[in-house]
């Protein structure tokens, strides 16, 4: 029964699991049912996060994959990545543990998915290549269209220049709205910046 549960729902407790039992005339302890799943190899572990997927998410990667599949290594290298990123100054990330066997943390029954949200935190933006790092700069302000194409103005030209990017380059950034506005489309098309298309919900690329 205990197997049984947590391969069905590996978010089930230790808890659970004893008055699950105790409602169907067996009497344990936490202990034995640790030792019991120890047994058979599974061990309380934390759930990975990873982001929210629909299907349409889904088969936009699958899309990204299959028009990249026979890219080369010095196509990977004409790409200049970017992203911003929030940095925690204070407070506890909350876990969550789950029953699982080895090597199987990013089977979608054992992560948390989550959203982007907000904290005590400082905002940075970046960018580098296959040459080496550009410009990281803190974003003091709260981030708008307009202090998004300044940012790229003042820090992500340069940072090419500087890294002497090959004729022909890509942009890489994701579909944050600020990303994605018009406004910010039409910038990128009077600079004749080639931008790399990007699914939504996707993990970063970055190495």
């Amino acid at each position: 029964m205990i197997m049984r549960t947590v391969s069905k729902d590996p978010r089930t407790t230790r808890g659970d699991l004893v008055n699950d039992l105790q409602r169907a005339g067996t009497k344990v302890t936490k202990v034995t049912i640790s030792n019991t799943l120890q047994r058979q190899g599974i061990k309380s572990r934390s759930a990975r996060r990873v982001p929210l997927l629909k299907p349409v998410h889904v088969q936009a990667r699958l899309k990204f994959a299959r028009e990249h599949m026979d890219d080369t290594a010095e196509d990977w290298e004409n790409v200049m990545w970017s992203d911003e990123t929030k940095v925690e100054l204070f407070g506890i990330n909350s876990t969550r543990r789950v029953w699982r066997k080895k090597n199987t943390e990013l089977h979608p029954k054992n992560t948390i998915p989550t959203v982007k949200h907000g904290g005590e935190n400082i905002m940075l933006w970046g960018c580098f290549s296959a040459k080496g790092t550009g410009r990281l700069i803190r974003v003091k302000d709260r981030m708008n269209g307009a202090m998004y194409r300044e940012i790229l103005s003042q820090n992500l030209l340069p940072s090419v220049r500087t890294l002497k990017m090959k004729r022909g380059w890509v942009f890489q950034h994701d579909n944050d709205p600020k990303h994605t506005a018009r406004a910010t489309k039409e910038w990128l098309r009077k600079k004749h910046l080639k931008v790399l298309e990007w699914p939504s919900q996707s993990p970063d690329l970055n190495p």
